[in-house]
C-alpha cells in the first residue's frame, strides 16, 4: 500500500478546499487517511485508492498518516497553505540558480521563508525505471542550496504571495523545455478540435513504418549522440564564447535536437501529459501558472484554440471548471539575424483572446521584457511578481485591477486623419520611459506607417502623415522592440491590433 509520490514529508496541502489523497495497493484493502484530527477512508479498487479530507485552515507542523491493513505511512512537517502548479516549457523551467539575480533570490529562499517545492520528475516514457525514479522524488523546503533547480518564476511568485498572504506557499513544478502545448493535453482533447489536426497528423505520420521498439531504440541512439554533443558544445563555448550557433556546429557537428519523433520523445503530443501532469493530478490546488507558447510559434493562428483546449482539459482532469489559470504573455524576442516574422505577436494576441474569453483567468503582460537574441530572458523577477499581482486581484480579491493589470486595448474610433484608442486599466493615464514608439496606422490599403501618439488619460490619439484616413491601428506588433509606454501602475501597455483579420 502506497501513497502517490507527491505525498511526502514537507508537503503543502491546499487550505480551505477538500483535500484529495490517493495511491495504490492490494485490491480491496481498506485505507484510512488522518490529518489534524480529520479522517477519510476508502478501499483499493482496480489497484487504486482515493479519499477526500474536509477543508481545513492554514497550519504548519502537521503529521499525515495513511493506514492500510498491515502498514502505516507517516508524513511529517506537513503544511496547509496555498498550492500552485507551475506549468509550461523552458522559461517556466528556468532555474533559480541561473536567474540574473540568482544570489539575491537564493538568499531569500531560506527554511523559514514559507515556500516549498515539489519537482515532478521529468521522465520521457513509462517504463521499468519509471516507478523508481518517481519514488525518489519528494517535497523540499527552501534553502539556498536545495532551491537552485527550482523554477525562478515560481520562486519569485511564491515569495511575493507568502509575503502578501502570510501562509506557506507550495509549488508543483510540472514543466519541460521545448514542449508544445500539445504535449500537455490528452489525445482526446486534440482530436476534439479539427483545427489541431496538423499536430496529430504530423505525429501519426512520424510513427508509420516502425515498431514501438524500433522508435525507442532510435531515440536512445539520438540521446547518446546529443549528450556527447552538449558536452562538446559546453567545452567549446568555454574556450570560444564568441562563436555563433552555426559556427559551433561547423566545428563539433550538427545538433540533432529535438531528435526523432516517437513514443519516447518528450516533445511528442500528449507525452508530458502522461508522464508528468497525470502523476500529480488531482492534487488539490488553488490554481495553475502557465508560461508557454514559444514552441507553438510555427502555428500561431490556432494557438488560441490549443490554449483554450488545454485549460479545459486541465480543469476537467482536476474536476473543477472554475480553477484559476494565470498565464504569462510571451515577452519580446527575436534572434539577432532573423527577420521579424511577426509570429510572436500573434501568440500574444491569442493569449490575450483566451483570457478575455474565459472566466477565472489572468495574464502577466511582459511587453517591456525579453532579450534580443536570447529566448530565455535571465530576469524572471518581473514575471513572478506580475503573476502574483494577477493572483492577488483575480483570485484572492486583495488588490484592485487598476493596480495589478496592464493597460489593454478596449475600443477605437477614427475621425478625419486621426485614430483614438481607449484602454482598460489606464484610468490614471500613462507614464512614458522615452519617446513613445511602436504605434502604427494604416488606411484602406492595409499598409502600416509609424504613428505619432498623443496621450490623454486613458486614451491615445494617433496620426501619421502617410495615412490621410486611418482605418487600422496597432501597437508593438513585432517580435522584438523596446517598450516605452506604461500605465501609472508601472505595467507596460499590451500589444494589440484593431484589425483582427489582417
Amino acid at each position: 500500500m502506497r501513497a502517490a509520490a507527491i505525498f511526502s514529508h514537507h508537503m503543502v496541502l491546499q487550505r480551505e478546499k477538500p483535500i484529495v489523497v490517493w495511491g495504490d495497493g492490494k485490491e480491496g484493502e481498506q485505507v484510512t487517511v488522518i490529518l489534524a484530527g480529520q479522517s477519510a477512508a476508502g478501499a483499493v479498487t482496480n489497484g487504486r485508492w482515493q479519499v477526500t479530507l474536509p477543508p481545513m485552515p492554514a497550519a504548519e507542523g502537521l503529521t499525515l498518516t495513511v493506514a492500510g491493513e498491515s502498514e502505516t505511512l507517516t508524513f511529517t512537517d506537513v503544511a496547509i497553505g496555498e498550492v500552485w502548479l507551475c506549468g509550461g516549457q523552458s522559461n517556466m523551467e528556468y532555474e533559480a540558480q541561473n536567474d540574473q539575480h540568482a544570489a539575491d533570490l537564493l538568499a531569500r529562499l531560506t527554511p523559514d521563508c514559507g515556500v516549498r517545492y515539489y519537482y515532478t520528475p521529468k521522465q520521457r516514457i513509462i517504463d521499468e525505471n519509471f516507478d523508481a525514479v518517481e519514488r525518489n522524488s519528494g517535497w523540499s523546503a527552501a534553502s539556498p542550496e536545495q532551491s537552485k533547480a527550482w523554477s525562478a518564476v515560481g520562486a519569485y511568485f511564491a515569495l511575493e504571495m507568502q509575503k502578501q498572504l502570510g501562509v506557506t506557499i507550495g509549488l508543483v513544478g510540472a514543466n519541460w523545455g521545448g514542449t508544445s502545448a500539445t504535449a500537455w493535453v490528452s489525445r482526446e482533447t486534440l482530436d476534439a478540435h479539427p483545427e489541431l489536426k496538423p499536430y496529430t497528423d504530423e505525429y501519426d505520420k512520424a510513427m508509420e513504418g516502425k515498431t514501438r521498439e524500433e522508435h525507442i531504440r532510435e531515440f536512445d541512439e539520438y540521446c547518446a549522440y546529443q549528450d556527447a554533443w552538449y558536452r562538446n558544445y559546453g567545452e567549446l563555448m568555454k574556450e570560444r564564447p564568441e562563436l555563433s550557433w552555426d559556427e559551433a556546429q561547423e566545428i563539433i557537428g550538427k545538433s540533432r535536437y529535438p531528435g526523432p519523433m516517437g513514443p519516447k520523445n518528450e516533445c511528442r503530443i500528449c507525452g508530458a501529459y502522461e508522464t508528468v501532469l497525470q502523476r500529480v493530478c488531482p492534487y488539490t490546488l488553488r490554481g495553475f501558472l502557465y508560461y508557454q507558447g514559444e514552441s507553438d510559434d510555427h502555428r500561431p493562428q490556432t494557438y488560441d484554440i490549443l490554449l483554450e483546449a488545454l485549460i479545459a482539459c486541465w480543469r476537467k482532469d482536476w474536476g473543477d471548471a472554475e480553477l484559476p489559470f494565470l498565464l504569462v504573455q510571451l515577452p519580446m524576442f527575436r534572434y539577432l539575424n532573423d527577420i521579424d516574422h511577426k509570429h510572436w505577436c500573434l501568440i500574444r494576441e491569442a493569449q490575450d483572446k483566451v483570457v478575455r474569453k474565459l472566466r477565472n483567468t489572468g495574464i502577466a503582460v511582459l511587453t517591456d521584457c525579453g532579450e534580443l537574441d536570447n529566448i530565455h530572458p535571465t530576469d524572471k523577477a518581473p514575471v513572478g511578481y506580475r503573476l502574483a499581482l494577477q493572483a492577488l486581484s483575480e483570485v484572492y480579491g486583495k488588490l484592485p485591477q487598476a493596480q495589478t493589470c496592464a493597460p489593454m486595448y478596449r475600443m477605437h474610433m477614427a475621425s478625419g486623419n486621426t485614430m483614438t484608442i481607449w484602454f482598460a486599466n489606464a484610468e490614471e493615464g500613462f507614464a512614458l520611459k522615452g519617446e513613445p514608439v511602436g504605434f502604427e496606422l494604416a488606411g484602406a490599403d492595409g499598409k502600416y506607417h509609424p504613428a505619432k501618439a498623443v496621450f490623454c488619460k486613458d486614451t491615445v490619439t494617433l496620426t501619421a502623415a502617410e495615412v490621410a484616413e486611418p482605418q487600422f491601428a496597432r501597437y508593438a506588433w513585432t517580435n522584438y522592440m523596446v517598450a516605452t509606454v506604461f500605465g501609472r501602475n508601472g505595467l507596460p501597455l499590451a500589444s494589440f491590433r484593431t484589425d483582427k483579420n489582417a
